[in-house]
């Protein structure tokens, strides 16, 4: 074992020692269920940790991570992990979660080629030229990114509440609310894009789905 392996394994012992004082049982309590409010889906940046921005512990939040957050419809393991968090779990809340200065939206502006990853983020390729007129006005770079990182998190919201899973939750009575967050590196600062949708009717028609 390597030593930077060993380190993160000393690491672990003297958490696991320093959280069990001050939770008395607490690994008890986790090792027999979990029963998080929230979901969380964000972005796979190593600056964005879930817990700790949000100020929960283990077993409080249920976290999907993908590179720039993104809730494709093809997309099995974000679907699956909607799904459990929904039907399962029965969580309250899902936190759609951006962050300024994203890499995969800042190379989904860009024109060359990055690799596999181009595939994934082609949507946001799409939400950019949906809003092409109000990119051409922006003259700053960063304030580019910026915008269309609010604008992927929007969209992402959307792509939630558009599915089976959330719409069927709503239609059996489920109280389930979906929100976007956009976190600050620069600052640590959460901020609520105001989208927060926890109906059917508060979807486009042509997206509502009924019986």
């Amino acid at each position: 074992m390597s030593q930077r392996i060993e380190q993160l394994i000393k690491n672990n012992r003297e958490w696991a020692s320093r959280f069990e004082k001050s939770n008395p049982g607490i690994f008890d309590k986790l090792g027999k269920q979990q029963n998080p409010d929230y979901l969380w889906i964000g972005c796979s940046d190593s600056r964005v940790p879930a817990n700790t921005i949000i100020g929960l512990d283990p077993g409080e939040v249920f976290v999907h991570r993908n590179v720039a957050n993104i809730v494709n419809h093809s997309d099995l393991s974000v679907l699956s992990v909607l799904e459990y968090a929904v039907s399962v779990l029965k969580v309250s809340d899902i936190i759609l979660c951006g962050h300024y200065g994203c890499g995969g939206v800042k190379a989904a502006l860009e024109s060359c080629e990055h690799g596999i990853v181009d595939n994934w983020l082609r949507g946001i390729k799409d939400t950019y030229q949906s809003h092409r007129e109000e990119f051409e006005a922006i003259s700053i770079e960063e304030e580019r990114v910026n915008y269309l990182c609010e604008l992927n998190v929007i969209k992402q919201v959307q792509n939630i509440c558009h599915t089976t899973i959330v719409q069927n939750a709503w239609k059996s009575g489920q109280k389930l609310s979906v929100h976007g967050v956009i976190y600050g590196i620069n600052d640590g600062i959460l901020k609520d894009l105001k989208v927060t949708t926890n109906s059917i009717s508060q979807l486009e028609p042509i997206y509502q789905l009924h019986d």
